[in-house]
């Protein structure tokens, strides 16, 4: 298996380069053709689907906002009431709640089906592209190029090699 960086052969099954270092575990994926698919679904409705376990509806965004609307007149009559004088202000909770939720739903459900019927945009026939001219002459591809070193191989020469030894006489730190 080759490298697509830097054309260095490598052992097959491996998970990176071992020349540049480059992640190269999608390769023998790429070449039998069996990339992982993306999923199409957006992550909002993803998000949208396991919060609520259903999809965005007009009929549930106008439920919630009428519940809000009718638990805002239950408040409102509760604080002209004898009864409702001190707690009629809890139900202003439970109202504008529904509100939001009903309205929030209804945004989503126009969200939605704005991006599922994208604007069509008229496409305009292009120009066919000139064949790129190339400036360098063509490589000879029958040379035999030996493989770059591997970064390992560089390392272990590297600390195998011994410094060499500084010697300080007394001779050479004597200052005119």
């Amino acid at each position: 298996m080759f490298c697509p960086k830097c054309a260095s052969q490598n052992i097959d099954g491996a998970s990176f380069c071992r020349v540049c270092g480059a992640n190269i575990s999608l390769v023998p994926q790429a070449l039998s053709g069996r990339l992982p698919v993306a999923n199409d679904e957006s992550r909002e409705a993803r998000r949208s689907r396991r919060r609520h376990g259903r999809q965005p509806s007009l009929e549930h965004a106008l439920k919630n906002v009428f519940m809000g609307i009718a638990f805002l007149f239950i408040s409102v009559a509760l604080s002209f009431s004898a009864g409702g004088r001190f707690w009629w202000f809890w139900m202003l909770i439970p109202a504008f709640s529904c509100m939001g939720t009903g309205i929030a739903e209804y945004m989503r459900l126009k969200e939605e089906k704005k991006t599922a019927f994208p604007l069509a945009v008229p496409t305009q026939p292009s120009m066919p592209t000139p064949p790129r001219v190339s400036a360098l002459p063509p490589r000879n591809t029958g040379e035999l190029v030996p493989p770059p070193p591997s970064v390992t191989e560089g390392t272990t020469r590297h600390l195998g090699a011994e410094a060499p030894t500084r010697h300080l006489d007394a001779s050479t730190d004597v200052q005119k």
